[in-house]
């Protein structure tokens, strides 16, 4: 029987805070996701390496994260932060000596000697995570894939041009900061709508549209990532993973049975172009059973009692200090964490993990299964769940035990394995009941036609100001302004409730600047007011300072539409 292989793809991303503030939703958001997440993966995998134990990760990062993470203000921000959180352990003793808590001394002492492992670590790889993570990728330890640039989503975009400039520039911008053109897609949110009429809005008409698997083969992709109910191999987990079918899932061991629903097993991957179409592009499916035994907040291994809780914070300081306990223990009487006790609990899931995958093996091998996907959240490992960097690196090391489940990329399974053929995938995304709610309601059904207006103007205007060199910086400007808004993430935190205010203010901050530079080219092109409206996107681009190298892809854009018509 051939191995079956394990992807497991992690998929980074965060809007762009950088100069937009720090605590708690700027420049502080990235840092805490570099300390909690992405250092401690360059570690556990820079450890992986000298072992010589395969990993072979696929990991993602938005063009906009890893834009951010290249930037020299990332750099400085992420100094300082090493600083303030190393001062928290300074001024720390003193006060929980005062409040009875001398018992975690220890554990401060442990934050200490943490933070300046990573702060060393940094340093190590030149301040520069994107690189380290190429050359990972470069020594064939893991596969880094892209997404559209600045994670917006795509199918409530009103015109084709704008989801083509997502993922062409997010390709353009990979292979700058990567070294080579991606493979791989992480469509925003999984968020994919099948070709035909579109009209989202009542009193719209219908207006036919290719599907996102045409968009994503022009851009040049080789595959991507869907729900399993996407591709009626399953129902839909939601974004949290924590119901299926309508019921709590707790994954134990024991025999595994395929889902019942659908007509499709989420256990290939498949060609999803259509017929005639000499571009493949194919689809790998999650895998619910495994995906539901990481991600469940009630049966998912990081609610286990020894690991480090994430709502318990002391403060000042910010530093944790307890671990989750026993089910149902209120906040105030969590227990002390202990590191140790962690770090075993982490090694016993993932060795739970690896026979969990490889019963799945033996269920769907039988069947003809060739592959078991599980996609996640990067932050999950490390800011959401502490120890799921150790659970990662224990799980690669495990998997050699199961010689007929191989550990592959993505990328390396379809070079093994051809995709299959016919699947029309039905419209739906990762996100809450498997649709496009979270983006797509009456919370926030108000912000697409402001999208949309920013949309007609620009591409309008683009030719124009393409074929007219004195204006580039401003239409450069206004597609950074317009990629910006276009960010998925604002309808989803207003969706969440949780700071609303927040991604309302930077919606309407980004759509006054869209308007602001769209006004100014505007008038440039007709002759009037050209230093105005340079020094308008000069000004804002200090602020908003990414995706230098945006006028390529803009004309690539525009050039399909010429030759369209």
């Amino acid at each position: 029987m051939r191995p079956v292989d394990l992807v497991v793809m992690l998929h980074s991303h965060l809007p762009y805070v950088l100069n937009h503030g720090r605590w708690p939703h700027g420049s502080d958001w990235i840092c805490e996701a570099a300390i909690d997440t992405y250092l401690p993966l360059v570690e556990k995998f820079r450890a992986l390496e000298a072992m010589n134990v395969a990993a072979p990760v696929t990991i993602g990062f938005t063009p906009i994260l890893a834009n951010q993470l290249e930037h020299p203000t990332f750099a400085a921000e992420l100094a300082a932060y090493f600083d303030q959180r190393l001062a928290a352990c300074d001024e720390a003793p003193a006060s929980m000596e005062a409040t009875g808590d001398g018992h975690l001394l220890p554990l401060v002492e442990y934050w200490r000697a943490r933070l300046v492992r990573l702060r060393l670590l940094f340093h190590e790889i030149r301040r520069d995570l994107p690189a380290e993570f190429r050359r990972l990728q470069d020594a064939g330890r893991l596969e880094v894939t892209s997404s559209a640039a600045t994670h917006g989503f795509l199918p409530m975009l009103k015109h084709d041009a704008s989801i083509r400039f997502q993922l062409a520039l997010g390709a353009a911008e990979h292979e700058r900061l990567f070294g080579r053109a991606p493979e791989g897609c992480w469509v925003p949110e999984c968020a994919c709508r099948p070709a035909g009429p579109w009209a989202p809005m009542a009193g719209m008409a219908p207006v036919e549209r290719d599907g996102t698997e045409s968009h994503l083969a022009w851009a040049g992709y080789r595959y991507f990532f869907v729900d399993s109910h996407m591709a009626r191999a399953g129902s839909p987990l939601g974004l949290y993973g924590e119901l299926f079918d309508g019921e709590t899932t707790r994954l134990a061991d024991g025999p595994v049975e395929p889902p019942a629903k659908g007509e499709h097993t989420p256990y290939e991957a498949y060609r999803v172009t259509g017929p005639g179409d000499p571009r493949d592009v194919a689809a790998f499916v999650r895998d619910p059973r495994s995906s539901m035994q990481v991600w469940s907040r009630h049966g998912g291994y990081p609610g286990a009692a020894p690991y480090l809780e994430f709502h318990k914070i002391r403060w000042p300081g910010g530093l944790r200090l307890w671990r989750v306990s026993a089910p149902g223990t209120d906040l105030g009487h969590k227990e002390a964490y202990v590191p140790d006790e962690a770090r075993r609990q982490a090694t016993a899931h993932a060795a739970h993990f690896a026979r969990l995958v490889d019963q799945v093996r033996q269920a769907q091998g039988e069947r003809g299964g060739q592959v078991i996907v599980a996609p996640f959240d990067t932050e999950l490992f490390g800011h959401w769940w502490y120890e799921g960097p150790d659970f990662l690196g224990d799980l690669y090391a495990q998997l050699p035990h199961f010689g007929a489940l191989r550990a592959a990329t993505a990328g390396g399974h379809l070079d093994a394995q051809a995709p299959r053929t016919g699947l029309r995938l039905a419209e739906g995304s990762w996100g809450a009941n498997g649709d496009f709610s979270m983006w797509h309601s009456a919370l926030v059904d108000w912000t697409w036609p402001v999208i949309w207006e920013v949309e007609d103007r620009f591409w309008a205007l683009a030719p124009r100001a393409l074929a007219d060199d004195r204006v580039h910086e401003i239409l450069a400007q206004a597609a950074r302004a317009m990629l910006l808004l276009q960010s998925s993430d604002w309808q989803f935190i207003i969706s969440t409730g949780e700071v609303e205010d927040y991604a309302i203010r930077r919606f309407n901050g980004h759509a006054a600047d869209c308007s602001a530079l769209l006004d100014a080219l505007a008038r440039a092109l007709d002759g009037e007011d050209l230093e105005g409206g340079l020094a308008l996107a000069r000004d804002q681009q200090q602020r908003d300072d990414v995706f230098r190298e945006i006028i390529p892809s803009i004309a690539r854009v525009v050039n399909e539409l010429r030759v369209g018509s």
